[in-house]
Protein backbone atom coordinates (compact mmCIF):
# COMPACT_ATOMS: atom_id res chain seq x y z
CA UNK A 1 0.00 0.00 0.00
CA UNK A 2 1.33 3.23 -0.87
CA UNK A 3 1.75 6.46 1.56
CA UNK A 4 -1.39 7.83 -0.65
CA UNK A 5 -3.40 5.03 0.22
CA UNK A 6 -2.14 4.69 4.43
CA UNK A 7 -3.02 8.80 4.87
CA UNK A 8 -6.52 7.93 3.19
CA UNK A 9 -7.27 5.13 5.09
CA UNK A 10 -6.13 6.53 8.22
CA UNK A 11 -8.31 9.70 7.22
CA UNK A 12 -11.37 8.10 6.91
CA UNK A 13 -10.73 6.44 10.31
CA UNK A 14 -10.52 9.69 11.87
CA UNK A 15 -13.49 11.02 10.28
CA UNK A 16 -15.36 7.76 11.44
CA UNK A 17 -14.10 8.35 14.71
CA UNK A 18 -14.99 12.52 14.90
CA UNK A 19 -18.43 11.73 13.54
CA UNK A 20 -19.48 8.89 15.31
CA UNK A 21 -17.29 8.63 18.63
CA UNK A 22 -19.45 5.50 20.01
CA UNK A 23 -18.10 3.75 17.36
CA UNK A 24 -14.41 4.39 18.77
CA UNK A 25 -14.98 2.67 21.91
CA UNK A 26 -18.01 -0.53 20.49
CA UNK A 27 -17.25 -3.98 19.65
CA UNK A 28 -17.29 -4.69 15.75
CA UNK A 29 -21.23 -5.84 15.65
CA UNK A 30 -22.07 -2.68 17.54
CA UNK A 31 -20.20 -0.50 15.29
CA UNK A 32 -21.87 -1.90 11.72
CA UNK A 33 -25.03 -1.73 13.43
CA UNK A 34 -23.86 2.22 13.89
CA UNK A 35 -22.63 2.52 10.95
CA UNK A 36 -25.57 0.87 8.67
CA UNK A 37 -27.43 3.32 10.84
CA UNK A 38 -25.89 6.53 9.99
CA UNK A 39 -25.98 5.19 6.26
CA UNK A 40 -29.38 4.23 6.26
CA UNK A 41 -30.80 7.17 8.26
CA UNK A 42 -28.97 10.13 7.49
CA UNK A 43 -25.95 10.01 4.88
CA UNK A 44 -27.87 8.54 1.71
CA UNK A 45 -31.48 10.62 2.55
CA UNK A 46 -28.95 13.55 1.97
CA UNK A 47 -26.99 12.37 -0.88
CA UNK A 48 -30.94 11.85 -2.41
CA UNK A 49 -32.12 15.32 -1.82
CA UNK A 50 -28.88 16.86 -3.26
CA UNK A 51 -29.34 14.36 -6.40
CA UNK A 52 -32.72 16.00 -6.82
CA UNK A 53 -31.35 19.51 -6.30
CA UNK A 54 -28.48 18.89 -9.22
CA UNK A 55 -31.21 17.29 -11.20
CA UNK A 56 -33.31 20.06 -11.26
CA UNK A 57 -30.74 22.68 -11.76
CA UNK A 58 -29.84 20.30 -15.16
CA UNK A 59 -33.36 21.12 -15.58
CA UNK A 60 -33.78 24.33 -15.43
CA UNK A 61 -30.51 25.57 -17.06
CA UNK A 62 -31.57 23.15 -20.46
CA UNK A 63 -28.90 20.26 -20.00
CA UNK A 64 -29.75 18.15 -22.93
CA UNK A 65 -29.18 15.38 -20.28
CA UNK A 66 -31.46 16.37 -17.86
CA UNK A 67 -34.24 13.59 -18.74
CA UNK A 68 -31.40 11.20 -17.69
CA UNK A 69 -30.48 13.17 -14.58
CA UNK A 70 -33.93 13.07 -13.15
CA UNK A 71 -34.29 9.97 -13.92
CA UNK A 72 -30.69 8.51 -11.97
CA UNK A 73 -31.84 11.14 -9.08
CA UNK A 74 -35.41 9.56 -8.67
CA UNK A 75 -34.37 5.98 -8.59
CA UNK A 76 -31.36 7.33 -5.89
CA UNK A 77 -34.21 8.77 -4.03
CA UNK A 78 -35.85 5.20 -4.01
CA UNK A 79 -32.77 3.26 -2.97
CA UNK A 80 -31.70 6.61 -0.39
CA UNK A 81 -35.03 6.31 1.00
CA UNK A 82 -36.09 3.15 1.55
CA UNK A 83 -32.43 1.96 2.29
CA UNK A 84 -33.25 0.48 5.53
CA UNK A 85 -36.21 -1.42 4.17
CA UNK A 86 -34.32 -2.75 1.58
CA UNK A 87 -31.49 -3.78 4.21
CA UNK A 88 -33.64 -5.41 6.50
CA UNK A 89 -35.69 -7.27 3.92
CA UNK A 90 -32.06 -8.59 2.69
CA UNK A 91 -31.54 -9.68 6.22
CA UNK A 92 -34.29 -11.19 6.89
CA UNK A 93 -34.23 -13.14 3.44
CA UNK A 94 -30.84 -14.26 4.81
CA UNK A 95 -32.11 -15.81 7.96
Amino acid sequence: MTSKHTFLVLGLFLMIGLWMPELAQAGLESSLVGLKTKLTGVILPVLSVIGIAIAAVSFFTGNPQAKQHILYAVLGCIFGFGAQAIVDFIAQTVR
